[in-house]
């Protein structure tokens, strides 16, 4: 044993992969994760769609089983909250029971739903989808027949939009914005995936902006902004997270929209770390600080950052992807989504990808059904791509990997 420990504020995907990453290095010194859930880490991708619809079960969203952490011998203390960390002395302190001498800490603390003032006399019939039990709630609403009405049309609300009309469930979706996602994935995909839904039965009202909530005592009001108002039985609020940031505050470390560090997840505090949807890093690619929400970030994130525990040289700056299923489709989006758009394939089927382009230079890509072309398109971000070629389906994006150059 190397008599070094290493601690994780926070117990979900990111600590699960840092702790994963750092045995599969060769650490043998003391890893403790700490959670302020009552749970192991688990996924959570499947709560808005497997879990929610009750095809998967909780023992299918483990990241590290039981017999994993005992031949690892990684200590896991769930339910308990973490006041904040001395970072001079190298200790972490509880709210209960004694600190954690750490050599080192990983800050992985998440973020948590915005949420809206709820008057009248049923609060628990507005849902936010964040946690397992939080799915848990959601899914004895889902009743056929009854009515759901989601604030807004974001990956989350949309997958649940998805979800529940499935289950045989009347969604309503309010947007204020103009048109669904547009700010992710451009209007013009934004719209299609709007009419998807609604050729599902959803009613997507768009351009909508939500003035207050009200339950009564069998149900929810959400009057609009135009006037309007909507009744339903249970109302989901899917408006975006803040990052959990105040144990970092009260730790010293700077935060500016998250935690701030560098390209390795290293904050201004030697031994001091940050990772996942809570950290700012900062990414040559984009030449800022960057923060984001996706799985996938939080998997190659907490990788990243345990070989930077180990003093290896290990910056992931990859585009980010991020994937969501919806109905019977698989969403993908690789890159970021430019105002200049080429299509290929059939929109009007919704099979199609979508190439985005900044001038000549490929920046993104955005497909439904179609991840071999997401494949591709990670191999030719940056590079400078013909508008036809791309149009063309009878051309294999893969022979475009060799022969076009890389923009300056």
């Amino acid at each position: 044993m190397t008599g070094r420990t290493f601690v994780t504020v926070g117990a979900g995907q990111t600590a699960a992969v840092a702790a994963r990453t750092l045995r599969r290095r060769g650490f043998d010194g003391r890893i403790v994760l700490i959670g302020d859930e009552p749970h192991a880490p688990y996924q959570r991708p499947p709560l808005s769609k497997e879990f929610l619809s009750g095809a998967d079960t909780s023992d299918s969203l483990e990241i590290l089983p039981p017999q994993w952490r005992a031949d690892n011998d990684i200590e896991l203390l769930t339910g308990t909250e973490v006041v904040r960390v001395d970072t001079a002395a190298g200790r972490v302190e509880l709210a209960r029971g004694p600190a954690i001498d750490a050599d080192a800490v990983l800050f992985a603390t998440g973020g948590q739903p915005r949420r809206l003032s709820v008057p009248g006399p049923r609060p628990d019939l507005v849902h936010y989808l964040r946690t397992v039990d939080d799915a848990r709630r959601l899914q004895a609403a889902l009743v056929p027949g009854r009515r759901l009405a989601i604030i807004g049309a974001g990956f989350i609300g949309l997958e649940i939009a998805a979800t529940a009309s499935t289950l045989g469930v009347d969604v309503t979706v309010l947007e204020v914005a103009a048109v669904p996602l547009a700010g992710v994935v451009g209007p013009r995909v934004g719209a299609e995936i709007a009419r998807v839904h609604r050729d599902r039965g959803v009613s997507v009202r768009a351009g909508v902006a939500v003035d207050a909530l009200h339950t009564t005592v069998d149900g929810v009001v959400v009057t609009c902004a135009d006037g309007t108002s909507v009744a339903a039985d249970a109302v989901v609020v899917g408006i975006g997270i803040t990052p959990n940031t105040a144990v970092a505050a009260a730790s010293g470390l700077s935060v500016d929209g998250g935690i701030v560090v560098d390209a390795q997840g290293r904050t201004s505090i030697p031994n001091i770390y940050a990772a996942g949807d809570v950290a700012s890093r900062y990414s040559a690619r984009a030449g800022r600080h960057v923060r984001l929400e996706h799985f996938d970030n939080a998997n190659r994130q907490g990788a990243a950052v345990a070989n930077a525990m180990l003093g290896r040289e290990a910056v992931n700056d990859d585009a980010p992807w991020f994937w969501s299923d919806q109905f019977d489709h698989n969403l993908q989006l690789l890159g970021a989504a430019t105002t200049e758009l080429v299509v290929r394939g059939d929109v009007e089927s919704f099979d199609f990808s979508a190439f985005y382009l900044d001038g000549d230079v490929l920046r993104g890509v955005f497909t439904v059904d179609r991840g071999e072309d997401v494949m591709a398109g990670r191999e030719l971000l940056g590079r400078r791509v013909e508008r036809a070629v791309l149009e063309d389906e009878d051309t294999d994006l893969w022979e475009l990997v060799d022969t076009e150059e890389v923009a300056s």
